[in-house]
């Protein structure tokens, strides 16, 4: 249940920047890389491995993976707990840890690849819909569209213009739900408003 698994990176491409990053730290270290088609892996099944590095999250499975070991006539692992760095420019909606999801979020709005050109696809502009939850980010990639050129159509806006004292469904409104939803000033309250309309699946 990885976050925006469509974001993961090919794994022949994540295997390259490990070996560039293996390389650059130690020329000399001794590695094998190894895909993983199972959660254990080679872990439960090689015998000539001594050591499994895990952190405080991991551990749980690094005793599970050791449990496999002896049911499998292995020894057990020597489990060597690290450290998880932290991520000093995490946000409120992210984990404090360095984290590949996180990374993976921060691409949200950003341009990957240069557009396809194909001269199949129409010549009219994109148009594009933004959905989501309260705090799912519609308002920050809406700005970000924005920066890159997009014209903006906020839904939310147009709605609440047609129910303001002269827009077209004021009166249709005020007639439907009744004048408890009005202000002194004759605005008609979006939060009492809204507390009839979802708290009553009729209207």
């Amino acid at each position: 249940d990885k976050v925006l698994t469509e974001l993961i990176e090919p794994y022949e491409l994540r295997v390259a920047k490990l070996r560039e990053f293996l390389e650059d730290v130690k020329p000399s270290l001794r590695y094998d890389i190894v895909p993983l088609v199972d959660p254990y892996g080679p872990s439960v099944t090689d015998p000539d491995l001594q050591c499994l590095v895990v952190s405080e999250e991991t551990h749980r499975g690094g005793e599970a993976v050791n449990k496999k070991r002896l049911e499998n006539g292995l020894p057990e692992l020597a489990l060597h707990e690290i450290l998880l760095m932290k991520d000093p420019d995490h946000s409120q909606n992210e984990e404090e840890k360095i984290s590949s999801s996180s990374l993976r979020q921060r691409l949200l709005g950003t341009l990957l690849r240069p557009p396809r050109q194909d001269p199949a696809l129409p010549s009219r502009p994109y148009v594009i819909g933004l959905t989501g939850g309260t705090g799912s980010g519609k308002t920050a990639i809406a700005k970000l569209l924005g920066h890159l050129g997009a014209f903006l159509i906020d839904a939310d806006k147009l709605g609440h213009a047609v129910y303001v004292p002269s827009g077209p469904a004021y009166e249709q409104v005020v007639a439907a739900f009744g004048a408890e939803i009005l202000n002194e000033d004759g605005t008609i309250n979006r939060k009492v408003l809204g507390a009839k309309v979802f708290g009553n699946q009729v209207r």
